[in-house]
């Protein structure tokens, strides 16, 4: 009988190991800078066949570990897409971690503050805040993870792709006043993957809802400059993986092809794939043709990633 009580007892912690890799991680242990008070709640909710999130008002990571054996020491930081409204949580966040622990890479869905709530107090500064101090906090905890502290990359979706982007160029933005230890570390993305992205805050291929959400109705032209993030690249923007589709009509197509010619301009690896059709938010594409071999041609890239 005891023997059966230990064995049990033994089960149970191995399975509650095994499920600890989903935890989720407060971004901010303390005070979360740039917020206020506020008689908001978060929203969590099906629409459609999505599970969306919004009115975030604890910023957060979820945690997905690939089993140790197949561990490539990579890490990606996935960033849901919405137009800065909502958050596709798993269309855009746990079924790209869910494939990217597949390949052996550690995953953290982002759960970041959206730009149109009334607990922000510089509205369009807690989207880059929050994926500043989840790069920050993965590399602070790669020895944890079994991660290398140099592979550590940043996935986007449309308006996220925008965020990732904003990250890729502004990853040295002092945004925070009162720092602790993990603020000190680099911000910097070691890779980016951009998919069907918001690039730009300019006319006429800017993201409409995106730059309202992000900026306000009428925001000044420095503000739009700073976030049109083609105008930013430079010798030490990280390596990028893009990937978009002809016929988007959401996001134009040469959002993508903008910040293609700035990366190429500064002489930063780039590779692009883009399909002739397959619209706008296709997520894993699966059942969509050959559109869904984007993930092969993702994995083919990371695994050459110098």
């Amino acid at each position: 009988m005891r023997k059966h009580i230990f064995f049990s007892l033994c089960l149970l912690i191995t399975i509650n190991n095994c499920f600890s890799q989903n935890q989720i991680i407060p971004l901010w242990t303390e005070n979360i800078p740039n917020q206020k008070v506020s008689n908001e709640v978060e929203k969590q909710y099906y629409e459609g066949d999505i599970f969306w999130i919004g009115n975030v008002q604890e910023p957060a990571m979820q945690v997905y570990l690939p089993t140790k054996r197949s561990a490539t020491g990579k890490a990606v930081i996935i960033c849901p897409g919405g137009a800065y409204h909502h958050l596709a949580y798993d269309w855009e966040g746990t079924d790209i971690a869910k494939w990217l622990n597949s390949k052996g890479i550690t995953a953290f869905v982002l759960k970041y503050r959206l730009p149109e709530s009334k607990s922000l107090i510089v509205n369009h500064q807690a989207p880059l805040q929050d994926a500043q101090r989840a790069i920050r906090l993965v590399r602070y905890n790669a020895e944890k993870w079994h991660i290398s502290k140099d592979k550590i990359g940043i996935i986007g979706f449309s308006a996220a792709g925008h965020l990732a982007s904003t990250l890729g160029t502004h990853y040295d933005e002092n945004t925070i006043k009162n720092k602790d230890s993990i603020d000190s570390l680099s911000a910097r993305p070691d890779f980016m993957i951009l998919m069907y992205p918001v690039i730009t805050m300019k006319a006429p291929y800017t993201h409409v809802g995106s730059k309202t959400n992000l900026l306000g109705a009428n925001p000044k032209q420095d503000l739009i400059d700073f976030y049109s993030n083609e105008l930013h690249v430079n010798k030490n923007t990280p390596p990028t993986f893009i990937c978009h589709s002809t016929d988007d009509d959401a996001v134009p197509v040469m959002n993508s092809i903008q910040f293609y010619q700035a990366l190429v301009k500064e002489g930063v690896s780039v590779e692009m794939h883009i399909f002739p059709t397959g619209g706008h938010g296709f997520g894993l594409a699966v059942g969509k043709g050959y559109l869904q071999n984007w993930t092969t041609l993702l994995s083919d890239w990371l695994e050459n990633l110098k």
